[in-house]
């Protein structure tokens, strides 16, 4: 089912707004979001992110920080992007996977600093904002056999898409020179010889997630 509102008629993939919000913020392509949910007076690299305009030196140190949070990271390169800034290199920074199933969609996201995201078709969610060392272990596999896709596909020139329908499972790689992404049915993707390994790798992270989570209530 698609659900809109009357004020945005783009597709919403959940019934609560503020699960939206948190689907929204996962791609890092918005930072008028950010700017709805990290308070002011902004501290480092939030000042610089959150500014009207900005430096291409100061978008570039953000990038390259290897202090910085990654989901910091993807909207310093959107906005280096943006500017039309040449992206020095390729650098993998979140790995996103969409199920569209019969009750809703599922979304699980892996970020480089191994923080990660989990919204249930249930419309539950898991902030995963801590690592462990086998959090850690799941997310490099995941990451890697993601490279391994990446460096065989090319970004996607497009505004990015709405959520898949039911049946599809979409995988996005946010990189550092943009969105690259593949999708099909669920049948054919979880076989196909490529995208595979990224989805089972991703499968495992979420289970784990969820059993951490049951584990601390």
């Amino acid at each position: 089912m698609t659900l809109t509102d009357t004020f945005n008629p783009t597709p919403k993939p959940y019934r609560e707004p503020s699960l939206n919000t948190v689907y929204e913020l996962l791609f890092g392509d918005n930072t008028d979001l950010y700017k709805n949910t990290i308070r002011e007076p902004y501290a480092y690299p939030w000042n610089i992110l959150m500014a009207d305009s900005a430096y291409a030196s100061d978008l570039q140190r953000v990038a390259a920080d290897p202090n910085v949070e990654t989901r910091a990271k993807i909207l310093a390169y959107n906005r280096l992007r943006n500017s039309s800034q040449r992206i020095a290199k390729r650098e993998l920074l979140a790995v996103i996977i969409e199920v569209g199933l019969d009750d809703g969609l599922d979304v699980l996201a892996s970020f480089q600093d191994g923080t990660a995201r989990y919204i249930n078709h249930s419309e539950k969610v898991i902030i995963w904002e801590t690592t462990d060392a086998h959090s850690h272990s799941l997310t490099h596999k995941l990451f890697k056999e993601s490279i391994s896709i990446v460096s065989k596909i090319g970004p996607w020139n497009g505004e990015r898409r709405p959520y898949p329908e039911e049946g599809n499972v979409r995988i996005s790689f946010l990189v550092s020179d943009g969105l690259y992404f593949g999708e099909g049915p669920i049948n054919v993707l979880f076989n196909d010889a490529l995208a595979r390994p990224a989805l089972q790798s991703a499968t495992e992270l979420m289970q784990y997630l969820t059993e951490k989570a049951i584990s601390t209530k």
